[in-house]
């Protein structure tokens, strides 16, 4: 069984003995995105499920962490953060071959690059909008309320989070790549002072992981909350000016080079001050540090997707390799974020 296919007569056992009301074979499809745990479309008699697993083989640790995804997005269920509602855990790899848990399936728009081809440019300022809304909604969750203060550990969030990605990035390292060298290096002299911001962070804040209610600017959920933990907010929205400065298309995903005011799209300034406004804040000084640790986390990331394509566990090997070509020109971008 790899992380392609799914037992899905063992799936169906485990759900007849733990979902209550559904009886009968599942039918299973894997949803293209999802590079990191495998995610499927199951269809049983009593309608559709979403299972998402960690895959199977070797891991790098601490890394897919499916229990945690689903903790969390439990606790938001009560919350002004939109999540899919979840159902069921399995925490028993002998089912299917690796942990997995079971959430609704949601239908909704999703949108697969930032510049929104599919909508027309007036449509399109809502969108961010409303993503700029939820990322302070999720900055502003209540942890005491949603039981989430041991969620993450304690102490300076980037420090830990530098130390944690060059482990990986070192244990998933396919040749040697100069400027992530440059990087880490930087980063690791460069960590501002702990300024005792700790809220919930999603990790992954882009919009292909949302989706969007068919008719309205309004996220119906936020997706693929693998590397959230408690940590510092400004690494979220660091995340999203990051990827803006990408190439547009399949590959880069992001708006670099487009006339953002003629396509009705925001520029960063407007996205982080708006932000900002909404959570109280004054404003970000030293974005760049933010910025370029947003692309040394990223690039760290598709390196282990890389690995993992090249050591056969991926979940789409070929997009895996595609995905790992990203990480010298992520680095370099990270470099250039220190003297912007």
């Amino acid at each position: 069984m790899t992380a392609l296919t799914l037992d899905t007569k063992a799936v169906s056992v485990w759900i007849e003995a733990h979902v209550p009301g559904h009886i009968g074979p599942v039918t299973a499809e894997k949803f293209a995105t999802g590079q990191s745990n495998p995610t499927f479309r199951l269809t049983t008699p009593q309608g559709s499920l979403v299972l998402r697993r960690k895959p199977p083989g070797k891991l790098l640790k601490s890394a897919h962490a499916v229990d945690r995804e689903y903790r969390v997005q439990s606790a938001l269920a009560a919350t002004p953060v939109p999540v899919a509602k979840m159902i069921a855990y399995c925490n028993d790899p002998a089912v299917i071959g690796s942990e997995f848990y079971l959430m609704e399936h949601i239908e909704g728009r999703h949108f697969n690059q930032p510049h929104l081809p599919r909508l027309a440019p007036a449509e399109r300022a809502p969108i961010f909008d409303e993503m700029n809304r939820v990322l302070a909604a999720i900055h502003s969750v209540d942890l005491d309320a949603t039981g989430l203060t041991d969620y993450g550990r304690a102490g300076n969030y980037y420090r830990r989070q530098i130390d944690r990605w060059t482990t990986q990035y070192r244990a998933s390292e396919t040749g040697v790549i100069e400027a992530m060298d440059g990087l880490i290096a930087w980063l690791d002299a460069n960590v501002p002072p702990d300024d005792g911001q700790v809220c919930l962070t999603h990790g992954d804040y882009r919009l292909d992981n949302m989706l969007f209610a068919p008719d309205a600017p309004r996220i119906t959920a936020v997706l693929d909350w693998e590397l959230s933990t408690l940590g510092h907010p400004y690494a979220d929205l660091a995340q999203v000016i990051m990827q803006w400065h990408r190439p547009p298309g399949e590959e880069g995903r992001g708006l670099a080079g487009l006339n953002r005011a003629a396509e009705g799209l925001p520029e960063d300034e407007a996205f982080i001050e708006a932000y900002c406004a909404r959570r109280n804040l004054p404003g970000i000084p030293g974005f760049g540090f933010y910025l370029a640790f947003a692309n040394f986390r990223m690039a760290a990331i598709l390196q282990g997707v890389k690995k993992r394509a090249l050591d056969g566990n991926a979940s789409n090997p070929e997009k895996g390799l595609q995905l790992g070509r990203l990480v010298p020109g992520l680095a370099e971008a990270g470099l250039e974020a220190v003297h912007a």
